[in-house]
């Protein structure tokens, strides 16, 4: 096993963290270099450290510190706030979508991920998004089909994770949201927007399940502070709570096939499929920026590797000496995410089921030369992807950008943190809801539509039965130069979510900004040639970038849900709620 450590953070190498058992003091880094790391001495006993929820919501933050209150491990607490947003915000994760988990033992040192992304069923070949014609479907009429229902991993895994650390029983976790579901929870002022807003371009006000849960006799959205109650969702939870495997199994499952079933385009999901749904412990992705030790999840998600990639590109730029008021700064990180984003688009997807070069696509003499191409003065004409060490040709990439997700972060009284980030995909999943008060998540549309380029060569993120698509959740993790917790960080947003995530760790560890600060900073997110800027932004400098030859979209909107847990000098916590959503940072 793996142990953090200064040696480990300053190896030059990206590093695989071992996933699971008992420490090994001979334990080695397994990647690109491979150096040995000596094991970081686990904590002894100590009086309860400072805990902490930060989340998309507070009915959510406060089922977490509940559960942290009675004890609980931070994975408990993160079951509470699972169910609860899938009750309070369904338009971004829910009991049927998916998740990544990343977590920090205090006590050995370890971190590992829980990969409980969505699989495709067995019914899905590389031509699922092709028409009679052999073209893509438009996204719209994919997003809203039965086809694009995944199967769903969240509850399983989080099941698994609590096999492994819960210390309450895996009931205790649902009580907060049977108990909102029930006797009724106050809408939201997002939820009711985005549920108005999404009538006319979706099926969510038309199908009568959920047209009679989130719109009026009228069919307006119910207002924000309206009381809603879900007792199909009470009645979901509680024969989960009483045994998880009911989730894939009899009732449940059943609902999610027939719903999943429904014209137009009806889905292929089976009960075999559901049954055999399994989550997966995966070594965490570490790589090392300056001093420090950046983790997050490996593919099927891109996060470790594209944010990994942004870093170790800044890592040769003096980035404290160019903070957010100026171009300099901003125009690195451009150019670092432009070049990170084309070699993720290009090479990333299930590495069960393709050949992905992770070890070079963060190999750190392969980034020097994509670095190389950085000009001090202009920028870069057009972006196009390297070829790291190990890269087989593939096909381009041709996946949509969907955006319904949520973060959050823990830590708890024993120092253990949980990173997590979970989604149906779209906002409201495929906007299909069961009679068990849940919506299915829209997952598959998350693999490339066209699963092959002219030369018949398939891209990575290709459809195929019992694969999972590509992901861009990055929750993270980040530790010091002597191995210890620094903070946690993370957001929804789509594909954006691996820019959200770069700037806080930019703006913490370089900018030096606190942890809400970090959070507010302006989003700004470079894929392609065409730099997307949140509006607000600094005219000087926006004016400055387009001077050096960007083509910016200063007008996006862009909403990311950025929740951040970060320890201070003084071994006290601080943490953040991106003020862009509804989420808060709490204490129990």
């Amino acid at each position: 096993m793996l142990h953090l450590t200064r040696l480990a953070a300053l190896t030059g190498a990206a590093l695989w963290l071992t996933a699971c058992g008992a420490p090994d003091n001979g334990a080695r880094a397994s990647a690109a270099g491979t150096d040995q790391a000596p094991q970081r001495a686990p904590e002894t006993a100590r009086e309860p450290l400072e805990a902490m929820v930060a989340a998309a919501h507070p009915d959510a933050v406060e089922a977490g510190l509940e559960a942290l209150r009675r004890g609980g491990d931070a994975v408990d607490a993160a079951i509470a706030v699972q169910v609860v947003l899938g009750l309070v915000e369904p338009q971004s994760s829910g009991i049927a979508g998916g998740a990544f988990m990343v977590r920090y033992d205090a006590q050995t040192g370890e971190t590992i991920v829980y990969d409980g992304r969505e699989t495709a069923p067995a019914g899905v070949t590389e031509t699922y998004w092709l028409d009679e014609n052999g073209e893509p479907l438009g996204f719209i009429e994919a997003w809203q089909s039965g086809r694009s229902t995944g199967v769903p991993g969240a509850i399983a895994m989080l099941a698994m994770a609590h096999d492994d650390h819960g210390r309450r029983d895996w009931a205790d976790g649902f009580d907060a949201a049977i108990a909102l579901a029930q006797d009724g929870f106050e809408v939201s002022p997002r939820l009711s927007s985005l549920a108005q807003r999404v009538r006319t371009i979706s099926s969510l006000a038309r199908r009568e399940q959920s047209r009679d849960y989130f719109y009026d006799p009228d069919g307006n959205a119910w207002p924000a502070g309206h009381v809603l109650t879900n007792p199909g969702y009470a009645a979901t939870l509680t024969a989960v709570a009483a045994d998880w495997r009911n989730f894939y199994t009899g009732d449940i499952a059943q609902q999610i096939i027939e719903t999943a079933a429904e014209e137009p385009i009806p889905g292929t999901i089976t009960l075999e499929d559901l049954a055999g749904y399994e989550p997966v412990r995966r070594d965490a992705l570490c790589a090392p920026y300056r001093v420090y030790l950046v983790c997050s999840a490996p593919p099927p998600s891109s996060g470790a590797i594209a944010v990994g990639a942004i870093l170790t590109i800044l890592d040769g730029f003096d980035m404290s000496a160019h903070g957010p008021d100026t171009v300099e700064g901003w125009r690195l990180f451009i150019e670092a995410s432009r070049l990170a984003y084309a070699d993720r688009d290009q090479y990333v997807g299930d590495a069960d089921f393709a050949d992905v070069p992770v070890a070079g696509l963060l190999d750190r003499d392969y980034l020097a030369t994509r670095r190389a191409l950085i000009d001090p003065e202009r920028a870069i004409p057009a972006i196009s992807h390297g070829t790291p060490p190990g890269a087989q040709p593939a096909g381009p990439d041709t996946t949509p950008d969907n955006r319904g997700t949520t973060h959050f972060v823990i830590r708890d009284t024993f120092g253990n943190v949980v990173s997590m980030t979970t989604t149906v995909e779209s906002g409201f999943g495929n906007n299909r809801m069961t009679e068990g008060g849940f919506l299915l998540n829209n997952q598959l549309t998350d693999f490339a539509f066209v699963p092959r380029d002219e030369a018949g060569r398939l891209h990575p993120n290709a459809p195929q039965a019992g694969k999972r698509p590509r992901s861009s959740m990055s929750p993270t993790i980040v530790f010091d130069e002597d191995g210890s917790f620094l903070l946690a960080t993370g957001s929804p947003g789509g594909n954006s979510i691996i820019a959200y995530t770069a700037k806080t760790i930019v703006g913490m560890l370089d900018w030096g900004l606190g942890a809400q600060d970090a959070a507010d900073l302006p989003n700004v997110v470079a894929r392609g040639d065409v730099v997307n800027i949140e509006r607000g932004f600094d005219a000087d400098i926006l004016e400055a970038l387009r001077g050096r030859g960007f083509e910016i979209d200063g007008e996006r909107g862009e909403n990311s849900g950025i929740h951040i847990i970060r320890v201070l000098e003084d071994g006290t916590l601080e943490g953040a709620a991106d003020p862009r959503r509804e989420g808060v940072a709490g204490r129990p």
